[in-house]
């Protein structure tokens, strides 16, 4: 066919190929190397993973598979918990000891108030002793107008812990009484014939011994 010689036209208008130019310059578009093609994707991924971390990977999940590496685990977190009990029961012993230690504390102060307490109401009933002494004294002279006072301030003295010492006829104790005067009798045990002067004790402790004659 010589360079002149023009190619049939079908009529259409197109090329006698049957391909229209905008088709071929579609087609031709895009990466010719297939790089939006996902196999080469999925290729091009598979070859990026480290070869290095999945053998560190199979590694320690055969390191974790291992019966030593388990026993050792096992026999460490044994270890772990005895530390962690001895030092419960160490914490335990302190506290324990603390509160023992408070505890005496506190009965040690309580103890020592009352005490205080005990010796300061007992100086100011010893101090009132006198005025009793008085009222004794006066009672003897006038019974029923004195009477009435004296047995009044000794209830009152008495709630508070303060009371006569009996010794009338009773043997003479020199803890309890002082004897200014004895009498002679038969021989017999010493016993307190009279009482001179009235004693008291204060909670259970002698406050002013009594003033006493004795006979034997």
């Amino acid at each position: 066919m010589g360079a002149d010689e023009e190619l049939p036209d079908d009529g259409d208008g197109s090329d006698v190929t049957g391909v229209e130019p905008a088709e071929i310059v579609r087609e031709g578009e895009g990466d010719p190397a297939g790089a939006d093609d996902p196999a080469g994707a999925d290729d091009e991924d598979a070859t990026d993973e480290d070869p290095a971390s999945v053998s560190a990977i199979v590694t320690e999940a055969g390191e974790l598979a291992d019966p030593e590496t388990d026993d050792s685990l096992a026999e460490m977190i044994d270890t772990e918990i005895h530390e962690l009990a001895a030092e419960r029961d160490t914490f335990r012993d302190i506290a324990q000891r603390l509160q023992a230690d408070f505890e005496n504390y506190r009965k040690r102060v309580s103890a020592q108030l009352a005490g205080e307490l005990d010796r300061a109401t007992g100086k100011m009933a010893e101090a009132l002793l006198p005025v009793l002494d008085a009222a004794e004294s006066a009672y003897v002279q006038h019974p029923d107008e004195v009477g009435p006072l004296l047995n009044l301030m000794l209830t009152e003295l008495r709630k508070q812990g303060l009371e006569t010492i009996d010794l009338l006829d009773q043997p003479f104790d020199p803890n309890l009484a002082d004897a200014v005067a004895h009498e002679p009798g038969h021989g017999g045990e010493i016993v307190v014939a009279d009482v001179l002067r009235s004693g008291y004790s204060w909670n259970g402790r002698t406050l002013r011994p009594a003033m006493v004659r004795t006979r034997d």
